[in-house]
């Protein structure tokens, strides 16, 4: 059964209700260019703030998040990345599946030199090709470990882990493969391993973002995983719209607009009042700037209202504004901002 956090029918939910406060593994996926990747950073600036030590994870082997904090790439170990508002630290971990592999065979099997031999003579692809669940265990599993790690006081190593983990179309495969692990490996630290990393992602310790933009394909994408996700009983956390458009037309304006229904002599006549005098050819513009404009709006408007509607009851939705000249680390911390202007946060745990 679904451990989604969701409101009961009729309500408006809060962007982040406060069940996700507790969460401890907070997994960020979405359709391929959506931004999962910057609003994952992001949530982690945003859940650090306050004191909190945040550890953000890549899986993918792009070094997604060197780039979107301007640094150079990450080794397989843990480093400090950012510093959070309030005191708070994110670190950052690439996981390797090869050196995940190697890591599991010293610990389980003291095979620290044998487990190297094993990699230079392509032992380690090849199990990892022979069955390509296992590489998703090994980075789930290390995921897991550095949610579920202790420091010698028995607090938790990090208040939170956030994985910014494979695109949408993949992602429950990615996460429920521990399951067929489970059942092709019966006994033994393998099967020990898939069974810790599927209890900990059917727990509610465990939520799933799933990133959009405000188009169909996106939305559609999203909703389908939402099903899939909730079907799987895997937790859901908060939809993020990101790259929300400024809407610059009061709402009674934009369907005329879209129908291309701008008066171009009002536009003069009040750039005019102004003290501004335009040629025709600019005004032109002006008018076909504020029709595509309004047709877009009108777009975002439909495809706000699918995720507002279909889901029954809706999810929790956080949005993120456009950022004019792409990402950098400024702006990462802007969109923190606005994610803990709506709710975002940790409970204290260390």
């Amino acid at each position: 059964m679904s451990t989604t956090v969701r409101p009961e029918p009729g309500t408006r939910p809060d962007p982040w209700p406060d069940a996700l406060s507790r969460v401890r593994f907070h997994v960020v996926s979405g359709k391929g260019g959506t931004g999962k990747t910057t609003v994952a950073a992001a949530l982690a600036l945003a859940l650090a703030g306050g004191g909190k030590r945040v550890l953000l994870v890549e899986v993918e082997g792009r070094q997604g998040i060197a780039q979107v904090f301007d640094t150079a790439p990450l080794p397989y170990e843990e480093r400090r990345i950012a510093v959070a508002p309030g005191g708070g630290e994110v670190r950052a971990l690439a996981v390797d599946a090869e050196a995940a592999l190697l890591e599991y065979f010293e610990m389980f099997y003291r095979l620290g030199v044998a487990g190297r031999t094993l990699r230079r003579m392509g032992a380690i692809e090849f199990a990892t090709t022979l069955a390509p669940g296992l590489r998703d265990v090994l980075l789930t599993g290390k995921a897991k470990e550095c949610v579920t790690r202790t420091e010698s006081d028995g607090l938790p190593a990090y208040d939170a882990v956030v994985l910014d983990a494979p695109p949408t179309g993949r992602l429950v495969s990615f996460l429920d493969v521990t399951r067929a692990m489970a059942d092709l490996a019966k006994v033994g630290p393998i099967h020990g391993q898939a069974k810790g990393v599927e209890a900990l992602i059917h727990s509610p310790l465990t939520a799933v973002h799933l990133v959009t933009l405000l188009s169909d394909l996106p939305v559609t994408e999203t909703l389908d995983d939402v099903a899939e996700l909730d079907a799987a009983g895997i937790p859901l956390g908060s939809v993020v719209v990101n790259r929300m458009r400024e809407q610059w037309l009061p709402d009674r304006s934009v369907t005329a607009a879209a129908g291309g229904r701008v008066d171009a002599t009002r536009i003069r006549n009040g750039l005019q009042s102004a003290g501004i005098e335009l040629a025709p050819a600019e005004i032109d513009g002006l008018v076909a700037e504020t029709v595509e404009h309004a047709v877009a709006v009108e777009g975002e408007t439909a495809a706000l209202r699918r995720l507002e509607t279909e889901p029954t009851p809706p999810l929790p939705r956080i949005t993120l504004p456009a950022l004019l000249g792409g990402v950098d680390l400024g702006s990462l911390y802007e969109l923190a901002e606005s994610m803990t202007a709506q709710g975002v946060h940790l409970e204290a745990r260390r």
